[in-house]
């Protein structure tokens, strides 16, 4: 329940115009008025606090009071015991007969489930450009090649010939191109095994509604980034968690777990995984994979990370170890190039990309016709590579830095590993303080946390900590700051 009605507090991006002759509680009853008026703040819907509404307008709580006690007399709000305040009619049903209707009960009717509260807010201040965000999975903006896309943009420029809609499975140059790229990873997929989607989350969505039943037991590492979306929960799936070491995902527990659940399906993340950064090893890669075969259990193998090596390339993908077509590899530009071209890709056996197509025409009518072209060139041109090479120095001076600034300020308050590649530091805290608490003491310094139990609701002592998004004088500052908090709360 608290989840349902935290979903329901409205956001504002408004502010009243101290200057304007107009007073600004009128102001405020305008805008909130207007909102009501026009559904955005639909009937039953609750409004925040008076002390949150004083801040988000930037005025005097006097002046909320003032402006609801209007509010109130007109008939469009009212005070519910438990609830507080809340949206009781709109303009046209204080004057017509019929009321209005439930939105509300639509939005709570729906069968995706909604993300959880800690995620809706990182996902409403990841824009806020006063926040540092500390746990950002993406890289800043400042190592995204706008040189380099501006220079393909003008190798490709009248040449661009696709506007319309592309074929099924995706451009036949960008898979062509995709194919010769994952032989360097030691996987031959020829073109026709490859289906281009729009980033790796469209792949999971697409394996869920297209060859899972609904109900199936899915096998995953716990912690996993998978805990922290609704994308196969909302298809009814039951996620089992497998515990992890320093290797990744262990066997013993693997096939103990698929036999007790009847497991469709493993999804796992082997090469610096999200969030634990963890690389497994090639031996526990083998022996991950002598499992499955045994078992007839399926992997879903997520590569998005699996370029981003830091020290020395890391061993081959599931994918390069798999001749009896038993991965589905997702692989993606969205975390090495650009998370705003949407391109991505799933690598199986071909009736299964065949099946997925399919469904992925029936969703969405294929990727942008132009993304596809702009990473064919980048794929095929060299372009990618040199830009690889161009992350990996700066994400390894980051790390660097991030280890540095945990070692300063963190030594006595927490462990942690450090990565071989990747973006995360899984960050051990030692001392016991409420994760839900320093979330919100932190949002409130500036700093945009990712805590441990959005990727495992049991866990209360871990942080997944970013080098990839925030510069290295912003991380030496928020790592301060943060471990301030920690000692006053501890």
């Amino acid at each position: 329940m608290k989840l349902e009605e935290e979903s329901m507090v409205p956001t504002i991006d408004w502010k009243p115009d101290k200057a304007s002759d107009v007073p600004v509680y009128v102001q405020i009853v305008a805008y909130i008025r207007e909102k009501i008026a026009t559904g955005d703040w639909p009937v039953k819907s609750r409004l925040p606090t008076q002390r949150a509404l004083a801040e988000a307008f930037g005025v005097n709580r006097s002046t909320v009071v003032t402006a609801l006690d209007e509010l109130k007399a007109e008939g469009l709000i009212e005070a519910v015991v438990g609830s507080g305040t809340v949206v009781s009619n709109n303009t046209w049903s204080l004057l017509a007969s019929a009321p209005p209707p439930d939105w509300l009960s639509y939005v709570q009717a729906g069968d995706h489930p909604p993300n959880q509260p800690t995620i809706q807010a990182i996902n409403r201040h990841e824009h806020d450009p006063q926040i540092i965000r500390l746990g950002t999975g993406e890289l800043s903006p400042e190592l995204l090649p706008s040189a380099g896309m501006a220079e393909i943009m003008g190798r490709l420029g009248g040449q661009v010939a696709q506007l319309g809609y592309s074929e099924p499975k995706g451009l036949k140059s960008l898979r062509q191109a995709i194919s010769a790229h994952l032989r360097t990873r030691g996987i031959d997929a020829p073109p026709a095994s490859i289906l281009v989607v729009s980033g790796a989350l469209q792949a999971l969505q697409l394996i869920s509604l297209g060859i899972l039943r609904q109900g199936s037991a899915i096998l995953l590492e716990r912690p996993s980034y998978l805990y922290s979306l609704p994308v196969f929960q909302s298809s009814r799936m039951r996620l089992t968690g497998v515990p992890l070491d320093g290797e990744g995902i262990r066997p013993d527990a693997l096939a103990r777990l698929k036999q007790a659940h009847q497991a469709a399906l493993l999804y796992t993340i082997p090469s610096f995984h999200n969030p634990t950064g963890t690389l497994m090893s090639e031996k526990r890669r083998q022996q991950v994979m002598a499992v499955c075969e045994r078992e007839r259990l399926p992997v879903l193998e997520d590569d998005v990370y699996g370029e981003l090596w830091l020290d020395e390339p890391g061993p081959p993908p599931l994918k390069a170890l798999d001749p009896n077509g038993l991965v589905l590899y997702v692989g993606s530009l969205s975390k090495s190039l650009s998370p705003g071209l949407r391109i991505g890709w799933i690598v199986g056996p071909e009736p299964v990309v065949e099946r997925l197509a399919d469904v992925k025409m029936q969703t969405d009518y294929g990727a942008s016709a132009l993304s596809q072209q702009v990473a064919a060139e980048w794929l095929s041109s060299g372009l990618y590579q040199r830009h690889l090479q161009a992350v990996r120095e700066t994400l390894r001076a980051r790390r660097a830095c991030a280890c540095e600034s945990l070692r300063r300020w963190f030594a006595d308050l927490a462990e942690w590993r450090e990565p071989q590649g990747g973006f995360y530091i899984w960050l051990r805290l030692r001392r016991s303080v409420s994760m839900r608490t320093l979330f919100s003491r932190a949002l409130a310094e500036g700093i945009l946390l990712n805590p441990g139990y959005i990727y495992d609701g049991t866990d209360h002592c871990h942080l997944r900590l970013s080098y990839a998004y925030a510069d290295e004088q912003q991380m030496e500052r928020a790592l301060h700051r943060l471990s301030r908090l920690i000692r006053e709360m501890a």
